[in-house]
């Protein structure tokens, strides 16, 4: 087994290999998304913001396909399925064939939606949602409030995260924490493999569960150890005072 609250700078699908049978109890993660390239004849400023956008996701290898054994991997070390996957438009299909129709598994589709999306242009809607599909067979599901059991977050984006630790695909803190929230218990273990900058790590730590993390960049993987030192010498200094 490997060692519990530590984030590996690995490929999940070699680490994953040292987790035992049925350890886990959560898993939300955010894998490299899948999309078709926008492209634009006018060269509009927008089209110009959202093709950049693109490009920078693709530099950091956050639109690269990833090894699809992994899924199989993560029913192998969860107790029971219960996963978070944030995920695009393009792969929902997938996941809800391999998880819902194959695996029988319940499902819900959680939604953040932007409240201050770019406009409409060229033939496409406005890029105001994102999805975050939850799968689970026997895993723990229990909101305690009618807020927090909602399925639709209305909130802006997060545009001051993504600068402050400089990931691109960033996810709200405050969404993580009520997925983590919501699907564990305290002391539970929680499991992400593409971890990115360490939002996972960091709602597991303010609502004490264990976690284990993965994430093959060493600029974000120096990013998440940063944020988890900050997180915990800010939670020492609260508890000491």
């Amino acid at each position: 087994m490997l060692d519990i609250n530590k984030i590996y700078n690995q490929d999940c699908m070699i680490g994953i290999k040292s987790i035992p049978d049925k350890s886990i109890d959560l898993i939300i993660t955010d894998p490299p998304y899948s999309f078709r390239k926008i492209k634009s004849s006018a060269q509009t400023r927008l089209s110009n913001t959202i093709n950049s956008t693109q490009d920078k996701l693709n530099k950091s290898n956050l639109v690269k396909d990833y090894d699809h054994r992994i899924w199989a991997e993560l029913i192998r070390v969860m107790k029971k399925i219960n996963m978070y996957i944030w995920c695009s438009k393009d792969q929902l299909p997938e996941l809800i064939q391999y998880f819902v129709i194959e695996n029988k598994c319940s499902y819900d589709l959680i939604i953040w939606n932007k409240t201050n999306p770019p406009p409409t242009f060229n033939n496409k809607y406005i890029t105001d949602k994102e999805f975050c599909l939850y799968v689970r067979k026997g895993g723990y599901c229990q909101p305690v409030s009618y807020e927090s059991g909602k399925t639709v977050y209305y909130q802006p984006a997060n545009v001051k995260d993504k600068k402050q630790y400089n990931h691109p695909t960033i996810k709200p803190l405050n969404i993580i924490e009520n997925l983590i929230k919501n699907s564990s218990r305290p002391g539970d273990l929680v499991l992400d493999p593409f971890i990115g900058s360490g939002t996972t790590a960091v709602a597991s730590i303010l609502n004490n569960r264990n976690y284990i993390g993965f994430e093959t960049n060493k600029k974000y993987y120096d990013i998440c150890l940063q944020r988890i030192n900050d997180i915990k010498g800010e939670r020492y200094e609260s508890v000491a005072v």
